[in-house]
């Protein structure tokens, strides 16, 4: 069914004048939908989004406007229902849901089955966890798209307050389950790890500025099939991860420790489409483009600090018993280490990801992705932070770790 913001994504993407005709032709819809498209139309243009002229109607330039689109693009570049969230009324709940450190159905005023709605679009698009079912906690991921949704409606948001994550229990309750379901399905896990793989690809590589979408990715690794417009290298370069990737999780599986010839690996088979540098230890300063603050080792450090690393991870590895709070404690530590010492040219914090999964995997921890929720919050603690903060990025991973476990245990069971 044709919304008002599917009309209007049409007209502002062509950038021209539109007749109801040929809208409802390029939504591929038929004559019985013209008279909605109409109306849709003279909605619009009395919240004075659209404009009449004779040639049909265009969107008015301003900022709600481009604001409307941004909103619309960013959904569709993450492969969310944009129709879902450009609702006042989900914002609101949002709003309220913001307040709490985690709420429950009694803590926001609304229908049972329209809370029970709201928490369902959230949680499928990744901008949720829950931590209990029974009785429902959940905790809203605070993002971008979470922040200028608010800003569109009309919300004054403040600034959050900080609080202290612990989902340790947790963490340890659905790990147990979670080995009891993958111990009878096992073929079912090895699907949800393909699912979740080619997420990973796409979610890790639009934190280094890789434009292809996640319905695009889709097509690129699982359907075999190259878009029209995408540049070669950005392709190459979504391929690429995914061998990484596919590399990691074998070696994982197979408990194959990481070495420091390993790691060059995984950076060069991510690296491919840059043969110069991949898989290879630079022998010059660099910096993070986005970040100037962060700081990098020397490259007169680099050798003895990667081989400290490796010596600690093996140390770690060595113990016959480590508890939930120390793997993610060292994993925290182990990645912005790694993210520190810096070996390559580029590439370095797609290779981080890498290996950090490899570590919690070789722990008996499945970590598949990072949900699109936790995407700018991982960001804000590692290279886009001012300063290292290991212990935020802990908070972060036990976020992460509960809601992988929590979707592969919904799958498995």
């Amino acid at each position: 069914m044709v919304t008002k913001y599917d009309v209007f994504e049409i007209i502002y993407e062509n950038k021209t004048s539109m007749k109801a005709t040929r809208i409802a032709r390029e939504l591929n819809k038929n004559k019985p939908e013209l008279k909605k498209i109409y109306r849709i139309l003279n909605e619009l243009k009395k919240e004075n989004i659209l404009s009449k002229t004779k040639k049909g109607f265009s969107v008015k330039t301003s900022e709600k406007t481009k604001s409307l689109y941004d909103l619309i693009f960013y959904c569709v570049r993450n492969n969310i229902n944009y129709n879902f969230l450009l609702d006042k009324n989900i914002v609101k709940f949002i709003n309220e849901a913001l307040k709490k450190e985690e709420f429950g159905q009694k803590d926001i005023k609304i229908n049972p089955k329209t809370f029970k709605k709201y928490v369902g679009i959230l949680d499928k698009n990744g901008l949720l966890l829950i931590s209990s079912r029974k009785p429902l906690r959940a905790r809203i991921f605070y993002n971008t798209l979470i922040n200028n949704l608010l800003i569109y409606f009309g919300f004054t948001h403040k600034p959050r307050r900080e609080y202290n994550i612990n989902y340790l229990d947790e963490i340890k309750k659905e790990l147990a389950l979670y080995k009891q379901l993958r111990k009878k399905n096992e073929v079912g896990y090895r699907k949800i790890v393909n699912e979740f793989e080619i997420k990973f690809v796409q979610h890790s590589l639009s934190l280094e500025g890789n434009p292809i979408t996640l319905p695009d990715t889709v097509k690129i690794l699982k359907d075999k099939i190259i878009p029209r417009d995408l540049k070669s290298e950005d392709v190459d370069e979504v391929k690429n991860y995914q061998n990484a990737i596919l590399k990691m999780l074998k070696d994982a599986q197979t408990d194959n420790r990481l070495t420091k010839e390993e790691i060059l690996e995984y950076h060069r088979l991510a690296m491919f489409h840059k043969p110069k540098i991949a898989g290879i230890v630079r022998k010059e300063s660099v910096h993070i483009h986005a970040n100037l603050n962060f700081k990098i080792a020397k490259v007169s450090e680099i050798d003895s600090k990667f081989e400290n690393l490796i010596e600690k991870y093996n140390n770690f590895l060595d113990q016959k018993k480590s508890s939930i709070e120390e793997i993610i404690n060292f994993s925290s530590y182990f990645h912005n280490e790694f993210q520190y010492i810096h070996p390559f040219e580029d590439g370095n914090s797609r290779t981080t990801r890498l290996i950090t999964f490899h570590l919690l995997h070789s722990k008996g921890i499945p970590m598949l992705d990072i949900p699109f929720g936790l995407l700018d919050e991982y960001l804000s603690y590692t290279k886009g932070s001012k300063k290292r903060n290991d212990k935020k990025l802990f908070e972060n991973l036990q976020k992460t770790i509960l809601f992988n476990l929590k979707k592969i245990n919904e799958r498995l069971d």
